[in-house]
């Protein structure tokens, strides 16, 4: 007889990566084989709370019943025909989503760094075709500490050298101007500018929240000086600061939205560039494309998700457990916590470095149950998904509070 086989154990699996897979990572030692709901379980079946969520891609939790349901249904039609046909799911995706976000125009890519190159090239082409722009000299203007993707082009205007550091030539066209610094674009944006392109709130720089009315002038500077503002909501939007965008908190429309993430409920990467008709309408057969890009199953997905946003529930859900969140943050400063922001279910905590890294502090938590993820020395990310419930945030919290004790 054939002996069984042996189940691999999360230490087996994790040293049978090392030799095959690029070590472009550095995860946490927990192997997850099962997820439903806040919670996921490894292959030994212990159990976390997820209190990362993808970075806010699993901004509805792990295979929500209607996404879930919306996907096995499209499953059992059509999956894919690339835009070299039309299919049947793709013009309510892009007619919700623009509803949605009160634009005009949708542009379906796949994964966030796509939605970012596709709203780079848009802009350049308004640039040139629209505001006159004498060609190959548009430029975008870009903020310190900014985190848009890993592309080439991207990494080009990233203030962050582990991501540059030995991938040059860099693409130029970038001007990098400080954060929150109305002053500093006012000075930046000149008649080459094409966009001013920003993240609401800066996710991977540690949820880093702009003074209030930055949003406001963002938009007023654009307009005046006649250049696009593409607000960078891949990690933002949908739901997680408690609003629909993050531009919402200042009622800002920006020119051009860029979304992924949960756009794709956890189940597929679904990204898009939204924009104004007269901003997308520069784009002509042949200009730009993607295989996958709108396909039939991202498109249905992409339609549940829009249908639980439409109801407003999840971001009440986040404003409402935001603040728990920031109640129970606020009552570990000085008690190994030297600070936070926050804004919805998203929070950025500052660890006393005598305590340990940010590293470190995760491990910690997930040697309780908990999932979280370090960022840029001390500080940890808080960005559950936005199904939790108050007793397990409050439960969350108090393990922090224990880990830091």
């Amino acid at each position: 007889m054939t002996a069984p086989a042996r189940t691999r154990t999360s230490a087996d699996l994790i040293r049978a990566e090392e030799p095959v897979l690029a070590h472009n990572y550095h995860p946490l030692p927990v192997v997850v084989a099962r997820a439903e709901g806040t919670w996921v379980e490894d292959v030994e079946g212990r159990r976390y709370l997820d209190m990362l969520s993808g970075y806010s891609a699993l901004n509805f939790g792990h295979r929500h019943p209607a996404l879930i349901e919306a996907a096995h249904r499209q499953l059992d039609q059509l999956t894919l025909t690339s835009r070299a046909f039309h299919n049947d799911r793709l013009a309510e995706f892009a007619e919700r989503l623009a509803a949605l976000t009160g634009l005009d125009m949708v542009l379906p890519m796949n994964t966030g760094a796509e939605a970012v190159e596709s709203g780079i090239k848009v802009a350049r082409k308004w640039a040139y075709d629209v505001k006159g722009v004498p060609a190959g000299q548009a430029t975008i203007v870009v903020a310190a500490d900014n985190f848009h993707g890993r592309t080439t082009t991207i990494v080009s205007f990233s203030t962050d050298e582990t991501a540059r550091t030995g991938f040059g030539p860099f693409t130029p066209g970038f001007k990098v101007v400080p954060y929150n610094d109305l002053a500093a674009l006012e000075e930046a944006v000149d008649e080459h500018t094409a966009a001013v392109l920003i993240e609401p709130v800066q996710g991977e720089a540690g949820v880093v929240i702009p003074d209030d009315g930055y949003l406001t002038g963002v938009r007023e500077l654009t307009r005046r000086k006649g250049c696009l503002f593409i607000a960078d909501e891949i990690q933002s939007g949908l739901g997680r600061t408690g609003r629909t965008l993050a531009v919402d908190h200042e009622d800002v429309v920006p020119d051009m939205l860029l979304l992924g993430k949960a756009l794709g409920g956890g189940i597929v990467p679904v990204s898009a560039v939204v924009a104004r008709r007269e901003v997308l309408g520069v784009l002509h057969p042949g200009e730009h494309g993607s295989t996958f890009g709108g396909n039939p199953l991202a498109a249905a997905v992409g339609i549940a998700v829009l249908e639980l946003l439409e109801t407003g529930e999840f971001q009440r859900r986040a404003a409402e457990l935001g603040v728990i969140l920031r109640d129970g943050l606020t009552e570990l400063v000085g008690k190994g916590v030297l600070g936070f922001r926050a804004r919805g279910l998203w929070a950025g905590v500052d660890i006393d470095p005598a305590i340990g890294t940010g590293r470190e502090i995760s491990e910690r938590l997930m040697r309780e149950g908990i999932l979280a993820k370090d960022t840029h020395g001390s500080t940890i990310r808080l960005a559950p998904p936005l199904t939790i419930t108050a007793e397990e945030l409050r439960s969350a919290l108090g393990t922090l509070e224990r880990v830091l004790g």
